[in-house]
């Protein structure tokens, strides 16, 4: 079974900043790559994207109580959009 591409948008201070000037920041796939993540955008959003950035969120150990866990890493796409095009996915 094939995992999606991009799983969901990233709804932060940040990222809806970055909204306003044409900037949306997902959740994909920690094997997606950024020609996936550019066809993925063209198929679910119609969208053509001009820029993709990955970044990859590291691991973080921690703690409750005198458990001890692990908050998994997961990786980014903070995609650029050309002019005149914008997503609806940042609530109101």
């Amino acid at each position: 079974m094939k995992r999606l591409t991009i799983q969901y948008p990233l709804i932060t201070e940040k990222a809806t900043i970055g909204a306003s000037i044409g900037v949306y920041v997902f959740r994909v796939n920690d094997d997606a790559t950024k020609p996936e993540i550019r066809k993925a955008l063209k198929d679910a959003y119609s969208v053509d994207a001009e820029d993709i950035r990955i970044i990859r969120t590291k691991s973080k150990q921690r703690r409750l109580g005198r458990t001890f866990g692990i908050k998994p890493g997961f990786k980014k796409a903070m995609v650029r959009l050309k002019t005149g095009q914008k997503l609806d996915v940042l609530p109101k």
